[in-house]
């Protein structure tokens, strides 16, 4: 029974010295306020803006016939052409003495002119840049 009481007295002894910190900390020049964030008007419909679609990239034409093609940079996988006159010209390169180009009419000039496969009976560009190239006659500027 003394043990009991002994338990209890320090329990209670034990809350008082929690209890008297707890009072002391209370402090009134002390306030925190809360202020509620507006609320956007409830509807009944959501009207969802789609981002504006980026311009459309046109593909490059599978393959293009030209007589003469001037340009800064003529690109493609393929190239067939009689005359290629160029500073640069990358990619491997067949020399043949048959190029048949077929139906070739106008001429092309443009900054970049690039396809799948070019035939040409002349290009003239700084550089020439395919896969494989087959031309008769292959001049360095």
């Amino acid at each position: 029974m003394l043990k009991r009481r002994a338990l209890f007295a320090t329990a209670v002894t034990g809350l008082v010295a929690l209890a008297l910190p707890i009072g002391w900390a209370w402090a009134e020049h002390v306030r925190i306020e809360v202020s509620p964030q507006p609320q956007p008007p409830a509807s009944s419909t959501t009207v969802i803006v789609p981002a504006p679609a980026a311009p459309a990239i046109p593909a490059p034409p599978q393959m293009l016939n030209a007589e003469q093609i001037k340009a800064q940079q003529v690109r493609a996988d393929t190239i067939y052409a009689n005359r290629i006159e160029a500073d640069e010209v990358r990619g491997q390169i067949h020399q043949t003495k048959d190029v048949k180009i077929g139906d070739t009419r106008g001429e092309i000039k443009a900054p970049e002119v690039t396809a799948s496969v070019i035939y040409a009976d002349e290009i003239n560009a700084n550089a020439v840049v395919a896969q494989h190239i087959y031309v008769r006659d292959l001049r360095r500027k």
